[in-house]
């Protein structure tokens, strides 16, 4: 888990630097691809591209739309609000989750995920403040990649009853190569060599981050490993200040407490132990 943590804060900073010089779309399609080269050996190790057929084919496809769509948002939101307030707004996704989850999906949505969804949204607004000062768009993109990451979540729920994670990556590799080419290609540049070892950097830590979360919670409960991811706010913040001299308001540090508060209270719930990896 200290390795899903690690590799998340990366792709975080080498986002920020990629897109200083690199359009999100080409980013995120030079991404997929190299990334797809670097999954082989799991895949060789699970059977090849024999073992990675898949008869759920549509829902990969629903999947990786609402994912790069994510993707796409959150690399965006990066460019324009404090990283510190980019992770705190994208822990929102599990509270749209279960939203969904009770609506989609039939599960019940009890007292603790009320209370679990109103500290996210208290917490959203301490960050966002509407009306208070003029609204950064970025808080409504990243709020938008949080409510996509969601639905993301919930496919992914379905696709784990039969896909295993190595399969689930290959796809999202695969189709989100395919749905970006085209709008890479309108701004494609070619990158400084100062920027190749970024692109190299995300590719790596953006696709291996979920996989050593997946292993992380099949060898331990998830009421002990998911706590633990957490930690990616305070570390985002102190990244933020030490690299970007980003600066953390009160407010926003509250906002922060409000959502992972949320978060842990529905997580510790009796049967938290029963939850099951989702690679994202």
């Amino acid at each position: 888990m200290c390795a899903s943590i690690a590799l998340l804060l990366l792709m975080a900073v080498s986002g920020r630097a990629i897109t200083r010089e690199v359009d999100v779309f080409q980013v995120m399609e030079m991404r997929s691809v190299i990334a797809f080269f670097m999954l082989l050996p799991l895949v060789y190790r699970e059977g090849g591209f024999r073992a990675m057929r898949t008869g759920i084919l549509p829902a990969h496809i629903g999947r990786n739309v609402a994912h790069y769509v994510g993707q796409f948002a959150w690399l965006m939101g990066l460019t324009l609000i404090p990283m510190a307030q980019v992770i705190a707004i994208e822990f929102t996704a599990p509270i749209w989750a279960a939203i969904m989850a009770a609506m989609f999906l039939g599960e019940r949505l009890t007292w603790r995920k009320g209370v679990s969804i109103f500290f996210g949204l208290v917490g959203v607004v301490l960050i966002v403040r509407p009306g208070a000062a003029p609204l950064n768009p970025g808080h409504l993109i990243v709020l938008g990649a949080a409510f996509v990451f969601a639905i993301s979540f919930i496919t992914t729920k379905v696709l784990t009853r039969s896909d295993s994670a190595t399969k689930i990556i290959f796809w999202m590799l695969i189709i989100q190569s395919v749905i970006g080419l085209v709008p890479a290609l309108k701004v494609w540049v070619w990158p400084s060599a100062a920027i190749w070892p970024w692109i190299f950097v995300i590719a790596f830590s953006g696709t291996f981050a979920h996989y050593c979360m997946a292993k992380a919670l099949s060898h331990a409960e998830a009421s002990v490993v998911m706590p633990m991811d957490y930690l990616r706010v305070p570390l985002s913040a102190l990244l933020g200040y030490l690299l970007y001299a980003e600066a953390i308001d009160s407010l926003t540090a509250v906002g922060a407490v409000l959502i992972l508060a949320g978060n842990l209270f529905n997580l510790r719930r009796p049967n938290a132990n029963r939850i099951q990896a989702t690679p994202t």
